[in-house]
């Protein structure tokens, strides 16, 4: 550039010059110049166009490189996200055979530390102690179930302004996987279903399922040991679950109706129960589940992953944790950085194993909770839990019981497969609530369990396609988006009879 300025400057002088001495300087030389300089200029311009487009196509690929690690490989492989993911997930276990699990640790990133303020004392309060600090009467019932395992049982049995008497109205609220009976008093009053249902006017009892926080006490067993932990939901609604509800009704007569709300792994004991011990379908007045897990056949969690090697149990094992599903072992967080991949509010939220399986609305998330739920989630889960889970992805989202492989199945149940859950033998009032943007309860899935029961009531989709599995409990908008049309459903149901369903034939 700098030499064409010089260049023309030169030629400048000379035309001047030849005016003041001889015409000798052809006449059409400067027009052939300027027509020539003119070229150049749109010869320049032109090209910085396309410098410009190109830099420009160049800095979308490097941002969208940038932005996507994993660019590079999606072409070279011609793959999706979901492919390279499942992809990536397979090195990384075969990396870990042969490296014999030492390539966990130097590949997940660091665990996540949340420094949150230790003036609120709430953060470390337990269950009954945040619902009387609330000012609601807090009750606390041990139970053994007929395998030894010993639950506590949290009641609030009436409202707030009510006296002592409890309310006929009865309603057991029952956590998900990795929860407890925390989950349904975090949010305070008002926004928690717990004291939602006190204010109804109901006498509301919180179970809590073996080997989490309240309920890692056995007669035998060591909590340490593998003994204890050999369990999945199966066995919870088998033993769990009919311990609480025998010994509600031991407490309020025989003729107690209760109104059983679940949700995520407390919807599939309640199925599991029904559909094995007929004789509940009687006892119960109805069920009412949010987010419901049952068949498993499109879900997006991160247990799709897993389900891949759910046919060795014992690796699985290994790498999850022999006993209790770990909540910041290796795998999760590699989980958590390579599979999560939520709208991220704090790293600490994605490597919380409750968020990475079942996902994270940032839009609906309180973020002033995260210091106590960071103090109550995760409340503890058998791996065998989270295995059991996987099996079900690996069988084509089949609700079965665990499966032991060929051989084990022939000695539990005398059949190459386990058997299936028959969710026909299912009586009792069912109500589905669940959401379009669910990890775990896919709309398909949860439409094909509403077509099974033999006597639904709703399926209710929540209004709002963000709305995910986690915001059932905890969402800024939870009362007006689902509480209040469960009350709904509530107050619907206590209008109906149960001659009919007591009539029926349900051996």
């Amino acid at each position: 550039m700098k030499l064409l300025v010089i260049t023309l400057f030169l030629v400048t002088i000379i035309i001047k010059s030849s005016e003041c001495t001889q015409n000798w300087f052809p006449r059409n030389l400067v027009q052939t110049i300027a027509n020539e300089t003119s070229l150049v200029k749109n010869y320049v311009k032109e090209k910085g166009r396309s410098l410009r487009q190109f830099y420009n196509n160049v800095q979308d690929k490097i941002t969208s490189y940038f932005g996507s690690s994993n660019r590079t490989e999606e072409i070279m492989h011609g793959e999706g996200r979901e492919e390279r993911i499942k992809r990536k997930f397979k090195e990384y276990i075969e990396d870990a055979q042969e490296k014999e699990n030492v390539i966990f640790d130097s590949i997940a990133p660091k665990k996540s530390h949340y420094n949150c303020s230790d003036d609120d004392p709430a953060i470390r309060m337990t269950t009954p102690q945040l619902i009387a600090l609330h000012g609601y009467v807090s009750e606390s019932h041990t139970i053994t179930t007929d395998d030894g395992y010993i639950l506590t049982l949290h009641r609030i049995p009436n409202a707030k302004n009510i006296g002592a008497q409890p309310p006929r109205k009865t309603a057991l609220l029952h956590h998900g996987l990795l929860g407890s009976s925390a989950d349904w008093v975090i949010p305070g009053p008002g926004k928690g279903l717990a004291y939602i249902l006190s204010d109804a006017g109901y006498d509301v009892w919180l179970a809590n399922v073996r080997g989490n926080t309240y309920s890692r006490a056995h007669i035998s067993k060591n909590p340490d040991s593998f003994a204890f932990w050999n369990f999945t939901f199966h066995d919870v609604s088998q033993h769990d679950l009919p311990a609480v509800i025998d010994y509600i009704m031991e407490k309020k007569g025989w003729d107690v109706k209760i109104n059983y709300i679940g949700h995520s792994m407390g919807t599939t004991v309640l199925f599991a129960l029904l559909s094995t011990k007929t004789q509940y379908n009687k006892v119960l007045r109805a069920g009412y589940a949010l987010a419901p897990v049952a068949y498993m056949t499109h879900i997006q969690s991160p247990i799709r992953l897993l389900a891949k090697f759910s046919d060795n149990i014992a690796y699985l094992m290994t790498l999850l944790g022999a006993n209790e599903f770990l909540p910041h072992n290796a795998v999760l967080r590699w989980l958590s950085k390579h599979a999560c991949e939520i709208n991220h509010y704090e790293e600490v939220i994605c490597e919380n194993s409750l968020f990475v399986l079942c996902g994270h609305d940032e839009k609906q998330f309180n973020r002033t909770l995260l210091p106590i739920l960071l103090g109550h989630v995760p409340a503890g889960a058998s791996t065998r839990t989270l295995i059991h889970y996987a099996q079900e992805v690996r069988n084509g989202g089949r609700f079965q019981q665990f499966d032991y492989g060929p051989e084990g199945n022939y000695k539990m149940y005398g059949t190459p497969l386990p058997p299936e859950y028959p969710v026909h033998k299912i009586t009792l009032p069912i109500a589905l609530i669940s959401s379009e943007n669910d990890w775990l309860a896919s709309d398909v899935d949860v439409s094909n369990l509403y077509a099974r029961l033999a006597n639904p009531l709703e399926h209710y989709i929540v209004p709002l396609k963000e709305f995910n599995h986690i915001d059932f409990l905890w969402a800024k908008d939870a009362p007006r988006l689902v509480y209040h049309k469960l009350l709904q459903l509530l107050e619907d149901g206590a209008s109906k009879t149960y001659t009919d369903l007591e009539s029926n034939d349900i051996s």
